[in-house]
């Protein structure tokens, strides 16, 4: 059996924390190149730059400086070139209008962080086995 290929995935997150359990939990899973950045402008600037791999995955966490997630899911998912990679929202925020919002501006899945840590790590690897794991995913070009 040949090893799957390792997946690109983005994440989006300004707290180092919470990145690196993010990281933590990605890695023991499997092979994952994860790119790390801080806020939504760093994260358009990533996407737009054709030298860049396109993520299989982008995990976004919603507050952060500069250009939140809000306005960075909506940039995404109006772009042609990037709607179709799916983002996982994955955030403190459990606010029924942040919910609401997400998801209006096609977020693929809306997570809230769990406090404790063996929750958080169980999330991140339930995001990471759906969308890296079990879909189906088109062919990478």
């Amino acid at each position: 059996m040949t090893a799957a290929p390792p997946y690109d995935v983005l994440l989006v997150e300004d707290d180092v924390a919470d990145a690196m359990l993010i990281e933590d939990a990605l890695s023991a899973h499997g092979a994952r190149n994860l790119t790390k950045v801080e806020d939504g402008v760093a994260a358009l600037e990533y996407l737009r730059d054709a030298s860049n791999p396109r993520p299989d995955l982008i995990v976004l966490d919603l507050n952060m400086p500069r250009m939140n997630g809000r306005e960075l899911l909506a940039i995404v998912k109006a772009d042609e070139n990037l709607r179709s990679i799916p983002v996982v929202v994955l955030t403190t925020s459990s606010a029924p209008d942040d919910v609401t919002d997400a998801y209006h501006h096609y977020a693929n899945a809306y997570v809230t962080k769990p406090v404790n840590l063996d929750e958080f790590e169980r999330a991140v690897q339930s995001i990471d086995a759906f969308y890296l794991d079990t879909i189906t995913k088109p062919p990478r070009s």
